[in-house]
């Protein structure tokens, strides 16, 4: 008898995966890779260093499992995962420009541009809105940016944005209106 794993929860699928069924991991990624590749494009800008960074983010889940509680939401726990992934790809970041100072930019920080590109069938008037919007996130705080990607993007509640970036539903909300207010500003200029 074979079990179908489409039709169990994110905290069976936990359980199955620490008990040995690897392909109780491999519908975990299913599920959530998406929305995390998503949030970490997102924080981190550049699609190459984003796939990478997710990759890191299962691997790292995959390793921790056992420090999942299966009652709450897996996404928020995946999603505090890739965003503690995306703070310390940033502090690296930070430390590599610090030691090439006047080098000049690097290949990486010249492919980091953002390419935010909607499909082809977008028009043009559509992409140039999209690629400003796009750039006025990216002038958020990670803090601020954070919250509204977790929240306008990938539509976590509240209560999970709270869980995933470990702060109080009420910190959620006021960075949330924080960060609607300077996207607001950003784009009026």
């Amino acid at each position: 008898m074979s079990l179908d794993l489409k039709a169990c929860s994110d905290g069976e699928l936990a359980a199955l995966t620490l008990g040995g069924r690897q392909a109780a991991f491999a519908e975990i990624m299913h599920r959530h890779q998406t929305p995390i590749f998503r949030l970490v494009r997102g924080l981190v800008v550049n699609a190459d260093e984003a796939l990478d960074l997710t990759q890191d983010c299962f691997v790292s889940a995959f390793g921790h499992l056992q420090k999942y509680d299966g009652d709450r939401p897996l996404r928020a726990w995946l999603s505090r995962i890739a965003i503690n992934k995306c703070r310390d790809w940033r502090r690296r970041q930070k430390v590599r420009r610090l030691f090439t100072i006047g080098a000049g930019p690097t290949e990486q920080e010249r492919e980091a541009v953002p390419d935010d590109s909607p499909s082809a069938h977008e028009t043009v008037s559509g992409r140039i809105e999209l690629a400003r919007l796009n750039a006025a996130i990216a002038q958020l705080s990670a803090p601020l940016r954070e919250v509204l990607l977790l929240r306008t993007v990938e539509g976590m509640t509240q209560a999970e944005t709270a869980a995933a970036l470990a702060i109080s539903g009420k910190a959620v909300e006021t960075r949330l209106y924080r960060a609607r207010s300077r996207l607001a500003e950003i784009l009026a200029d």
